[in-house]
């Protein structure tokens, strides 16, 4: 078993006793460097990414391996990498791109396979003239998203 499988063994181990975090990322560097990236229904807490780190290094002999390890979330800025994320979400605002078009709306729904995103705008009304407001819905399935991030809102 090589470095890099045995720390993902005890990364699994790890997160099967967190049900309520998953794997956004995982990286183990020609250094023997560890990157564990986390995200949770809930947030990640400080306490979750010291029993995650606790998982993996206190499984490791430091005599027969020397490596470094950083376990951290995955921040509120990071772009949404998978469906859970999403799913966490709703109700937050999303800037959402797409090969097509870029929106920065609200997630209405979520699921494994596709986002809701609602948002207003103006448009010209049909007949007359000025604009009138319109509610704009759009359904985005998550393979299609290039990049989607939380708008953070003061």
């Amino acid at each position: 078993m090589t470095f890099k499988e045995r720390v993902q063994e005890l990364l699994n181990q790890g997160l099967e006793t967190h049900p309520h975090l998953f794997l956004i990322d995982f990286t183990v560097g020609a250094d023997q460097k560890i990157n564990v990236v986390l995200d949770g229904d809930q947030g990640v807490t400080l306490q979750d990414c010291m029993d995650i780190s606790r998982a993996i290094e206190h499984q490791l002999d430091r005599e027969e391996f020397d490596f470094a390890l950083e376990v951290a979330s995955a921040g509120a800025t990071a772009p949404l990498k998978l469906a859970r994320q999403y799913a966490k979400n709703i109700g937050r605002t999303l800037s959402v791109q797409t090969a097509d078009q870029k929106v920065e709306a609200e997630l209405v729904e979520a699921d494994e396979s596709t986002i809701l995103l609602r948002w207003q705008a103006r448009e010209p009304k049909p007949i007359g003239k000025g604009k009138h407001t319109v509610e704009k819905e759009w359904n985005v399935p998550i393979s299609e998203i290039i990049e989607a991030k939380v708008i953070i809102k003061f």
